[in-house]
């Protein structure tokens, strides 16, 4: 059977930088990998590309919403029959679910659709953002969702945060998950057993609705070159309240990667993605969508 492992956490926690360590430190053996983006727009498996011919993207949603799942067990399947087929068996399965995943049903729907019989659920880790979690917990209830499916809490950033906050987010972490394993982590440099089969919850829960109204979401794409010094000026204000903006940016010289989150704001950063183009994917409340399409509208006229 295919061990796997499966990373939650909310948006901007630091998944994707725990999963490019991952891939890093195992690139002796062959692991698959699935990425799933709540945008339309695929942003972070282009930043793995070196993962190599066993990197999966599944973008538009939630792969435990009914409008995914579909997708996701075919996925799953296809995977599982390439396995098969191969001289070199997979040692294991790595899946970054979306940042608004409720992944308790995970277990529910391996075994509904047979798909136990291929896969053995050996992780789930959840990241945990300590600038947001005690913000968002309350008005957001997959956040605790992911905390209660999971065997580990990564609690990510710690870096930017005093002594005092980050043992008030452990606590409420252990209080709702009181059998969860905790490691503190800056840049999610955290060592743990990937495939070891872990103590979890007995947690079940239903398939997600296709639109949550807690959430919206927006592409934005241009052949326009983009200042970006002007576009890190007023996103410095204007972006607060917003969950997620990523994607690359194009200056008309170069493409940049752009990524930004409430506790780390935005940074900028060399890509390889030569798009010359620029293409962010956002997803925030729905109460700013009138403000960030005008972001969007702004900075595709050259005027951000």
């Amino acid at each position: 059977m295919i061990p796997l492992a499966l990373i939650t956490g909310f948006l901007g926690s630091g998944k994707t930088t725990l999963l490019r360590r991952i891939i890093d430190g195992n690139r002796h053996r062959r692991l698959a990998y699935l990425v799933n983006e709540f945008s339309m727009l695929d942003v972070d498996s282009r930043r793995l590309t070196d993962a190599g011919k066993d990197l999966f993207c599944l973008p538009g949603g939630s792969i435990f919403c009914r409008c995914l799942v579909t997708s996701f067990i075919n996925q799953l399947r296809d995977i599982a029959e390439l396995n098969n087929s191969s001289d070199a068996p997979l040692q294991g399965l790595v899946i970054e679910a979306s940042g608004v995943a409720d992944p308790r049903v995970v277990g529910q729907m391996l075994g509904e659709t047979r798909l136990d019989e291929y896969y053995r659920l050996a992780r789930m880790v959840c990241v945990v953002d300590p600038g947001t979690f005690p913000i968002l917990l309350n008005t957001l209830p997959n956040i605790a969702a992911q905390i209660e499916s999971a065997d580990l809490a990564i609690v990510n950033k710690t870096d930017l945060f005093d002594e005092p906050t980050l043992a008030g987010v452990e606590r409420t972490v252990r209080d709702i998950q009181p059998t969860i394993e905790v490691a503190g982590a800056s840049y999610a440099a955290v060592d743990f057993d990937l495939f070891a089969t872990a103590c979890r919850p007995d947690v079940t829960g239903g398939y997600a609705p296709c639109r949550d109204d807690r959430y919206d979401r927006e592409v934005f794409a241009t052949d326009r070159p983009v200042d970006i010094h002007r576009l890190m000026a007023e996103a410095a204000g204007l972006l607060d309240g917003a969950y997620r903006i990523k994607g690359v940016v194009w200056d008309g010289t170069a493409t940049h990667h752009l990524d930004w989150s409430p506790t780390s704001r935005m940074t900028i950063s060399p890509t390889i993605d030569d798009a010359r183009r620029t293409e962010l994917a956002a997803v925030f409340p729905p109460a700013a969508r009138e403000r960030m399409v005008g972001f969007f509208n702004r900075l595709g006229a050259g005027n951000p």
